[in-house]
């Protein structure tokens, strides 16, 4: 089976170090949750939505190395590989942050692969089965040229839209349980990466 992942917040979890870049910044207060939701709404509140947008380019460029992978995904890459699957992600991503510095986004998350996606110290995944477009709809395209079997994103916007590939099956990774009303639209709601293992052993 062809297992197609997104990246941005279903490989990669921002949560500690938006709150980190956050604090540092002094933009946010002590009794914040360590979060990326909150970080966002507590500034889109005090009406600084620009600080947000400023501070996701920062975070995804000069800071990208310093994100932590979700518990569980590279033992679940790693389980999916030997039990013969192929593993490809698909994201999609800007080039560059829409204000603030022009860091290469698409640099940076490869440079955090090369650094965190590794088994024995050599890298999980191809550079070929690794691929980063730069719209939704590439997104897509990309999906059902890959021909993936299933794939496991964190948006569910992405998973029901139009032009998600009919034969793909659709997984959504929802660790905080924001679409458990989902489930009826036919997807597959995940809280963990350990609870997409035992699927695919299932």
């Amino acid at each position: 089976m062809r297992i197609g992942i997104d990246f941005d917040n279903t490989i990669v979890s921002y949560d500690a170090l938006f709150h980190k870049v956050a604090w540092e910044q002094d933009l946010v207060p002590a009794e914040t949750p360590s979060n990326k939701v909150a970080v966002r709404d507590h500034l889109r509140g005090i009406g600084q939505e620009d600080r947000w947008t400023e501070m996701q380019g920062y975070v995804y460029g000069a800071r990208m190395v310093e994100a932590l992978a979700y518990e569980g995904v590279i033992d679940f890459i790693r389980g999916a590989k030997a039990a013969g699957h192929e593993v490809t992600i698909v994201s999609h991503k800007t080039r560059h942050p829409f204000i603030g510095p022009q860091y290469d986004l698409h640099a940076a998350a490869r440079a955090w692969i090369a650094c965190h996606l590794l088994s024995d110290g050599k890298p999980l995944l191809p550079s070929e089965n690794i691929f980063f477009e730069l719209t939704k709809l590439e997104k897509l395209t990309r999906i059902a040229a890959c021909g993936c079997e299933a794939f496991i994103d964190d948006l569910p916007e992405i998973l029901l839209a139009d032009d998600f590939p009919s034969n793909t099956a659709r997984l959504l990774f929802d660790p905080e349980e924001h679409h458990a009303d989902l489930a009826a639209q036919g997807l597959g709601i995940f809280r963990s990466w350990r609870q997409l293992a035992e699927h695919f052993s299932a």
